[in-house]
């Protein structure tokens, strides 16, 4: 199984992110994360989707992907040519004894304590993949009673073969 980020421009209508992922679902294609937000432009919004599969069924997705009539742009975002990030919530149990213990490992992993009550603390990290898991690792020892997880946007470094829509 190989995995490959896939960086949609669309055109920002409704139901477009149910044509995408009802082409994936009809198909049998397994999306591993997929996010979605408005551009610079509001008449767009960037779609990520990392998906997996062999090369045959990878290339499918990207062909048939950008057949569809509200996809303007398709490509592949390569790990060495681009840049990922993700975002993770982590509510975690934390007494008195442990807060400060939660804290030190949030400090080293640049992670922000963003809500802290009696009994729980909320975490917040963006970074990649293998930073979240890292610390999600280090939390192992921890109850977590919450994760929300954004998965990847991406964006190719530098300028060249940024598409500009009208």
């Amino acid at each position: 199984m190989h995995k490959k980020v896939f960086q949609l421009l669309v055109d920002n209508t409704s139901g477009v992110l149910s044509r995408i992922s009802g082409l994936f679902s009809r198909r049998g294609y397994n999306i591993e994360s997929i996010t979605a937000g408005t551009t610079a432009n509001p008449r767009f919004t960037r779609i990520t989707i990392v998906a997996t599969g062999d090369e045959a069924i990878l290339e499918q997705i990207e062909k048939q992907v950008g057949k569809l009539i509200d996809v303007r742009d398709i490509r592949e975002l390569k790990p060495d040519s681009s840049v990922f990030r993700e975002l993770i919530l982590i509510k975690v149990r934390a007494t008195d004894v442990q807060r400060q213990s939660i804290i030190s490992v949030s400090d080293i992993f640049r992670a922000k304590i963003i809500d802290v009550d009696k009994d729980s603390m909320i975490i917040e990290l963006t970074g990649t993949q293998n930073k979240i898991d890292a610390f999600l690792d280090l939390l192992d020892g921890y109850e977590i009673l919450e994760i929300a997880r954004t998965g990847i946007a991406g964006l190719k470094r530098g300028t060249e073969g940024v598409v500009e829509l009208d």
